[in-house]
């Protein structure tokens, strides 16, 4: 059995958003007891973050270390066709990742209790986002 269900997030620009709330409904949603929640962005610039949800300074920092591995406007990069942020924020999508999959027991998403599901956008302007949930069981 499959569920698939796609939302949408309006990012605030560079930073990270606790999506976990959304995915969990749509886990609910699917009314599937056992299997896996699959979650996908449907974008080369920002990622997924399974990630600490308690204290926001892990994320600031993770957003630290990748402004020195992915700096913006690096005179290596040759594709800047948006801005000085845009072959960045495709390193670092790639770097971070545009997926996850997350275990679900008793219909719900089994994460751990510091465990939160988070949209990493990359760019340094807002976005709108697409997020696609598949849960199979």
């Amino acid at each position: 059995m499959a569920y698939q269900e796609v939302f949408r997030v309006s990012s605030r620009g560079r930073g990270s958003q606790n999506i976990t709330g959304e995915v969990k409904a749509v886990v609910a949603r699917a009314a599937i007891a056992t299997g896996l929640a699959h979650v996908f962005v449907r974008h080369t610039s920002c990622s997924l973050l399974l990630t600490e949800n308690a204290d926001p300074d892990v994320r600031l920092d993770l957003e630290t270390l990748f402004a020195r591995l992915v700096p913006d406007g690096d005179p290596i990069y040759r594709h800047d066709l948006e801005g000085q942020d845009d072959m960045a924020a495709h390193g670092r999508s790639l770097l971070a990742g545009y997926e996850l999959t997350v275990p679900v027991g008793n219909g719900e998403l089994l994460l751990g209790g510091w465990q939160g599901i988070f949209l990493w956008e990359h760019r340094t302007s807002s976005h709108r986002r697409e997020i696609v949930v598949t849960v199979i069981g």
